[in-house]
């Protein structure tokens, strides 16, 4: 009995963590330390995706920007409600094998995404090509 307990606790944390990056989240620029978006994070057909939301004005941004940069789909879609996350699978412990794409400069990254283990209002936000990576840290939206 116990162990169909536990086993049991094992798989409702697990769902649990899956669902938990479900919801919107405010993108932090990582030179200047301030808000940049809003991002919503939404599961379809078992994936994770995300759009952009909300872009906190900046000085010197367009009214509008759009993505010049990019090279594929989104190329010179408005950057305001653009799919910036696409087809992240839930492994167990991390959401990975999916991309983001960065509209400032349009280049598409490989993505992990996982909730930080010390706060769960942090969700970490890792892009990667081959060994290099960098990590963001975005901030669950009250």
């Amino acid at each position: 009995m116990k162990l169909i307990l536990a086993v049991f606790t094992v798989l409702f944390s697990l769902n649990t963590m899956a669902q938990s990056c479900v919801g919107k989240w405010v993108t932090i620029d990582d030179e200047t330390n301030k808000k940049k978006s809003i991002v919503n994070l939404y599961k379809k057909d078992g994936k994770l995706y995300g759009e952009i939301l909300y872009l906190f004005p900046r000085e010197g941004r367009e009214e509008d920007p759009k993505c010049d940069l990019c090279t594929d789909d989104r190329k010179d879609q408005s950057i305001l409600g653009m799919q910036i996350v696409r087809d992240l699978k839930w492994d167990g412990a991390v959401w990975k094998d999916g991309t983001i794409v960065d509209p400032k400069i349009g280049k598409v990254y490989n993505l992990k995404m996982w909730i930080d283990s010390d706060n769960n209002k942090l969700l970490n936000v890792r892009g990667f090509v081959g060994p290099f990576y960098r990590t963001q840290q975005w901030v669950k939206v009250k």
